[in-house]
């Protein structure tokens, strides 16, 4: 039974973790590295994190610098930045990219929102999906005779108190995020 609680449990972090993923790529207004995570720079032939080919630093509120260890990958970053449709638009002195972020309208801000509350309920249904497939093997175990229906029933109950502990998180994440994307 122990085996089912690890199994059912991995599913729930495993969503919980995409889903805290997924919250770093959204903008909240301010500057963060964790906007370009997900950008690939073609790098001679090869998608190549854009964290791998340059220094990347936040100056102020408003910018991300972005210092090429090549000189001659500016025009591809610039490019992959372009590419990865997040709103940012680079620029380059030769030598540096500086990528300013723009301030966000609020109509923006509620966009971006709605978009935290689908990953939140698609990671939900993460969550609730791995409960489903526990209660479903602690069931079949009781089918078999591999476990007593009290074991089952004290089972289920403490899948239950995982599945709401990591919506807990969720939620908790949500709001959090929220609140950073609409603060001006």
């Amino acid at each position: 039974m122990q085996e089912v609680f690890k199994a059912t449990e991995l599913k729930m972090k495993a969503a919980l973790d995409h889903f805290h993923q997924e919250l770093k790529q959204l903008r909240t207004g301010r500057a963060s590295l964790s906007l370009l995570e997900g950008v690939q720079v073609d790098y001679y032939g090869t998608p190549t994190p854009v964290s791998q080919v340059a220094n990347l630093s936040v100056p102020d509120a408003t910018m991300i610098v972005a210092q090429p260890y090549d000189p001659t990958l500016i025009p591809a970053i610039e490019r992959a930045i372009m590419k990865a449709n997040l709103g940012l638009n680079p620029s380059s002195d030769g030598r540096v990219v500086r990528i300013p972020v723009p301030t966000l309208t609020e109509e923006r801000r509620r966009e971006i929102v709605k978009v935290a509350h689908d990953q939140a309920e698609s990671a939900r249904n993460g969550v609730r999906q791995g409960r489903r497939d526990g209660n479903d093997e602690l069931k079949r175990m009781e089918r078999e005779k591999e476990i007593g229906q009290d074991d089952e029933r004290r089972g289920l109950d403490e899948i239950q108190k995982l599945h709401d502990h990591y919506i807990a998180e969720i939620n908790t994440s949500l709001e959090k995020k929220e609140k950073d994307i609409l603060t001006v």
